[in-house]
This record gives C-alpha cells, sequence and structure tokens, in this order.
C-alpha cells in the first residue's frame, strides 16, 4: 500500500484539509480536487505582491543558494507532456531569517538564474551545472562551489568498489579524498562549537582549512595523471579539479558553510512530494506550486508552523494595501506568538 508523507507534501496537505473541512462541517457537498487547486492558483495570483517582495528580500542577503529539480508538466506550449521542465529553488537574505522562492521554468538553461539573479551583488552557491557558469564572469558575483557535491562523487566510487570480507568498503583513493574532505568538516564543526564567527571565523579557515586544501590539490593534480578519466574515481577527480576556484571560495568568507545543503534541504519536499502527486497538469498549475512551496518553506525556515502561517496570511492578506502591509505578512517578520496557533516548531 502506498503512503504518502503529509511534512513534505504540502499540496496533498492542502487536499487533506479541504476533506478536513467538510467532515468537521458536516456539509453534504464534495469539494473536487480540481476547485482546490484552482483555489491555489487564486490564492499565488493574490499573493504577487507578496512574492516580489519576498524576491528582494532574496536579493538582500550576503549570499544565495540556488538548486533546480525535474518537474513533469503537461499541456506546456511547444513541448511534449514526456518532456522535462524545471522547480528552482532561491535561498537567501538575512542569515537569521532566510526566504526561499520556488519558481518554475520550462527548461533548465540557466536564463532562470540570470533572470533572478539581476543586479545582485554577493556570493552564489550552486552545484556544478554547467548552466551556472556564467556566474564566473560576473563581476559583481562570487561564485562558490558545493563540497557535498564534491565529496557525493568519491562516495559513488567507494560504493561501486564494493566490500572486503568484514562487510567494510574495500579501501582505495578514493578513501584518501574522504579524509581530506572530513578534515575540512571537522574544522567547521569545531568551529561551530565555540561559535567563532566574522573575522574569527575566516581566521580559523584560514589556519586550519587552507593547508588542508593546499595538500588535497597536490594530491589531486597527482591521481589525474595516474588514474582513466573517464572511470569513476576519474570524474571525481575530475569534478573536484573543475570546481577548484569554486568550492575554495568559503575560507575566505564567514557568512557561507561548504556546501549548499540548505538550498537542497529547501527543495527535498518538493522532489519527495512529487512522488505523490506525479505531475502539474499545466503550467498556470505549476506555478501556484512554486507559490505554495515558497510560502510554506520560508515559513518552515523561519520556525512558522505552515499551516497556521497560512491561515494568518490569508486572514490578514485582504487589508494589505501598502508594501510595508505586505512585508509584514513574511514569515521572516512573524514571530510563532503572533499567530493563533502552536508554539514555533524545531
Amino acid at each position: 500500500m502506498k503512503t504518502y508523507n503529509l511534512q513534505y507534501d504540502p499540496i496533498l496537505f492542502l487536499v487533506i484539509r479541504g476533506v478536513n473541512f467538510q467532515l468537521e462541517r458536516g456539509v453534504n457537498f464534495r469539494l473536487q480536487i480540481l476547485t482546490m487547486c484552482n483555489w491555489a492558483q487564486k490564492i499565488c495570483e493574490s499573493c504577487e505582491i507578496l512574492f516580489a517582495i519576498l524576491k528582494n528580500e532574496i536579493l538582500s542577503g550576503p549570499l544565495i543558494q540556488i538548486d533546480e529539480t525535474p518537474v513533469q508538466v503537461l499541456n506546456e506550449p511547444g513541448k511534449k507532456n514526456t518532456t522535462k521542465s524545471y522547480m528552482w529553488v532561491f535561498r537567501g537574505g538575512s542569515h537569521e531569517h532566510p526566504g526561499l522562492l520556488f519558481e518554475y521554468h520550462p527548461t533548465r538553461a540557466g536564463d532562470a538564474a540570470v533572470a533572478f539573479l539581476q543586479g545582485y551583488t554577493g556570493v552564489v552557491q550552486t552545484d556544478g551545472y554547467s548552466g551556472y557558469g556564467f556566474l564566473d564572469n560576473e563581476s559583481n558575483i562570487s561564485h562558490m562551489g558545493c563540497w557535498a557535491h564534491a565529496r557525493r562523487k568519491f562516495m559513488d566510487v567507494v560504493k561501486a568498489g564494493g566490500t572486503n570480507k568484514n562487510g567494510k568498503p574495500r579501501a582505495g583513493a578514493a578513501d584518501q579524498a574522504l579524509k581530506y574532505i572530513r578534515k575540512l568538516y571537522r574544522i567547521e564543526k569545531e568551529a561551530k562549537l565555540i561559535e567563532l564567527t566574522g573575522e574569527d571565523l575566516v581566521q580559523e579557515r584560514q589556519a586550519k582549512a587552507k593547508p588542508v586544501l593546499d595538500e588535497f590539490k597536490r594530491w589531486l593534480d597527482v591521481k589525474i595523471e595516474e588514474v582513466p578519466p573517464k572511470s569513476l574515481l576519474g570524474k571525481a577527480i575530475g569534478y573536484a579539479l573543475n570546481q577548484w576556484h569554486r568550492l575554495i571560495v568559503y575560507v575566505e568568507t564567514s557568512h557561507v558553510t561548504p556546501d549548499n545543503n540548505m538550498a537542497e534541504n529547501s527543495i527535498r519536499p518538493f522532489t519527495i512530494g512529487r512522488k505523490n502527486w506525479l505531475f502539474s497538469g499545466a503550467p498556470e498549475g505549476a506555478t501556484a506550486s512554486a507559490g505554495i512551496y515558497s510560502l510554506i518553506e520560508t515559513a518552515k525556515a523561519n520556525g512558522l508552523e505552515p499551516y497556521w502561517y497560512l491561515r494568518f496570511l490569508f486572514e490578514n492578506l485582504p487589508q494589505a494595501m501598502t508594501e510595508a502591509d505586505y512585508k509584514a505578512l513574511l514569515p521572516q517578520y512573524l514571530t510563532p506568538s503572533q499567530l493563533s496557533g502552536p508554539p514555533k516548531i524545531s
């Protein structure tokens, strides 16, 4: 029997809430799923000003993290229903009160990121997808890579190597690469434990992480000449070297982490939910889905329970007249005590 995880599927969550609405009130009519989907579209149309302000909030911060994932959208003009479209997520703004904006785009072309980042100055963190290559040529942007992706490549090598008679992964060159990466993360963990920030954190990274990076780079330069470039190990080493100028950016900047995990974690509910609903029936539905996810994930990132935030938003949105009114409805400017529901989520 198929199970559904409502925590990671806000669209299905809204459908269940609609069913509960009927049950709780004893109404004798049935809300069709299509009706509730149309409601979601109307909600997002009403939130257009809010989404524009949320985008400005994200662009105002020193760091923007980007990720994207496939989504199947039916009835797209000029495209077959079997072709891939993409959902993009942009995470940024204040470190303490981040904002997340999901955007549906028909393709994975870098144009989506180009349009979003127009006029932005700061650090942009991504994976190694070639569509982000334009960032290296933007004078106002420092393009930063993701150590989690580099690590994943070497983990694939270890997994492919199988296990020895004791059931442990066979030792190999990839293990040495992973040791270097573990050292880098250990330095980050220790710095976090003693609450290093700002220039103190940069100095710590320069003193401890940079020597590890320098040694790792020398190791990679030697190994790339010893292994077939099309082997899993060769591809892992090649990825790390191709991304190296982006991977080392974090040691010079205090307000970033070595990986893009926060953006990946933000888009994960969408990827899990996609297993439930499979596709969007039209581009308008995909856009509405992006809006709902933007509201819910921003609420979660700011410690608000999503249902009670949405209830607060929908009750107060009709009274919003000025930009200040709309801005006050963003999760970044709310506290759990302002909502009528349960306390702050952990």
